[in-house]
């Protein structure tokens, strides 16, 4: 095949899949010179390879036949070549058996976050590189399944692209009515109903919780549903809710300054369901999907909401606000409870929402806290598959005693300990008429120092979700 660049990817410690005979003299001359392992991580670069038409090759040891692994060489492989001048690289997996639709979905990811850079506020970012093909080498008995997993890996990275970009904006530029005018620019794309709620509507509908944070910002807030429906209208959809709180200062309960910029990302969650929601919109399965996005900021000034503040839910129930910065469970109350309306064969919230989520997991795991088996295990199930991994919580009723007040229905907070269980238990008392699971992001959504950005999590893991709901 006519490329500029061949990509190898060896599984397992022996080299005896290797059979086209350019690439196996190439392989074991790095190996005799020691500039190769068959050990994970471990690449080699070779410029003009003897007997090979690509002018690059690239060998990368995978180590484990996985996909997690063989992702792993992609990404490294792909970093090998970056800056080279290749146009079009052909990949192809020795050893970890014919292609498969996840080995195609992960090439497809690590490509995508080989060639990202973001530029809207930084007109000096580096060109993202002469890359525009990527060709996985298969055989004709493993096209099908490749074929399926290059489209859904594709869909799959377009949304958290999405993600990516609006949570890399500034909050300056990410306002909550730039992301309800993203959302409208999704619809008029897909043919999706969507509606774009203001203050007043938002009143109307009663959200005292949601519009408590909301108050000591100069930005209104708005309400964002969104609705894909590729299936009857009688069949009950599934419903995602992201926190979108485009900068979160912590309210009178002011955070720290060191790192606060990263509160941008606080919205990471309504990125990622509207990466989901784009995701989905392009492989359209038989199913119906309602996101629905509360954000607005987290202001102090002489209108925020104070510390001791009691306010009152779209449900009805009370809330005494006893820390200003645990805003992100005061709006998504409002939301779980607006979900009831949709009748939803299950709701699913995504949120940047506790530190305490951070201390427990760290940066690799998403927090997921469900009450219902089945529905934990379909999502652990769908992070597995889409190499974005969550990681199951307690949620017993021992934590609720938390949240008693003397003064409301609830407090917004417990103590320090099991910080993001009881944020969990919070969010579990507006979600009693369906099925319903909880995902904090706060771990996973972006990356700090010189990485610095956001990472589009969770939308592999919500899109496998959604998708398998469909069959």
């Amino acid at each position: 095949m006519a490329c500029d660049a061949l990509l190898v990817v060896v599984a397992g410690d022996s080299a005896d899949a290797v059979r086209d005979a350019a690439v196996k003299n190439a392989l074991a001359d790095a190996l005799a010179q020691g500039e190769f392992e068959l050990k994970r991580g471990k690449t080699v670069y070779l410029h003009r390879p003897q007997g090979l038409e690509a002018t690059r090759l690239v060998l990368a040891a995978c180590g484990a036949p996985t996909p997690k692994s063989v992702k792993a060489a992609f990404a490294a492989g792909l970093a090998a070549l970056k800056g080279g001048g290749s146009q079009h690289v052909a990949v192809v997996v020795l050893g970890a058996g014919d292609a498969s639709a996840a080995q195609a979905e992960a090439l497809v990811a690590a490509a995508s976050d080989a060639t990202y850079v973001y530029r809207h506020t930084k007109p000096s970012a580096p060109p993202a590189g002469a890359l525009e093909k990527i060709t996985l080498l298969a055989p004709k008995g493993a096209a099908k399944a490749v074929a399926q997993g290059l489209a859904r890996g594709q869909a799959i990275a377009e949304g958290v692209t999405l993600a990516r970009e609006l949570a890399n904006r500034p909050g300056n530029h990410c306002t909550p009515s730039f992301l309800g005018a993203q959302a409208k620019k999704l619809g008029k794309q897909f043919g999706l109903k969507v509606e774009v709620l203001d203050r007043k509507a938002i009143e109307k509908l009663g959200m005292g919780s949601f519009l408590a944070v909301a108050q000591g910002s100069a930005e209104p807030p708005r309400f964002i549903i969104a609705q894909y429906q590729g299936a009857p209208k009688s069949q009950p959809p599934v419903v995602l809710v992201g926190k979108g709180i485009t900068f979160d200062t912590g309210g009178i309960s002011i955070k720290p300054a060191a790192e606060m910029d990263e509160m941008k990302f606080d919205m990471g969650g309504a990125a990622s369901v509207l990466g989901t929601l784009r995701a989905v919109a392009e492989l359209k399965p038989r199913l119906n999907l309602v996101v629905l996005v509360p954000t607005t900021e987290n202001m102090p000034g002489g209108r925020a909401v104070k510390p001791g503040d009691v306010v009152t839910s779209l449900s009805g129930q009370t809330i005494e606000i006893l820390n200003t910065d645990a805003e992100g469970r005061l709006i998504l109350c409002d939301a779980l409870t607006y979900a009831e309306r949709f009748a939803p064969a299950c709701v699913v919230d995504v949120a940047t929402l506790t530190g305490a989520c951070v201390i427990a997991l760290g940066h690799h795991h998403t927090g997921l806290f469900s009450a219902d088996d089945r529905l934990a295990n379909e999502l652990l199930a769908a992070g597995a598959d889409a190499l974005d991994p969550c990681w199951r919580m307690p949620l017993d009723e021992e934590y609720d005693e938390a949240l008693k007040s003397n003064f409301a229905d609830m407090g917004n907070v417990g103590g320090r300990a099991g910080g993001a269980i009881t944020a969990a238990m919070f969010l579990r008392r507006f979600t009693a008429k369906y099925r319903w699971a909880h995902l904090d992001i706060a771990g996973t959504a972006w990356k700090s120092g010189a990485a610095k950005g956001a990472t589009g999590r969770p939308v592999g893991l919500l899109t496998h979700f959604v998708l398998a709901q469909a069959g």
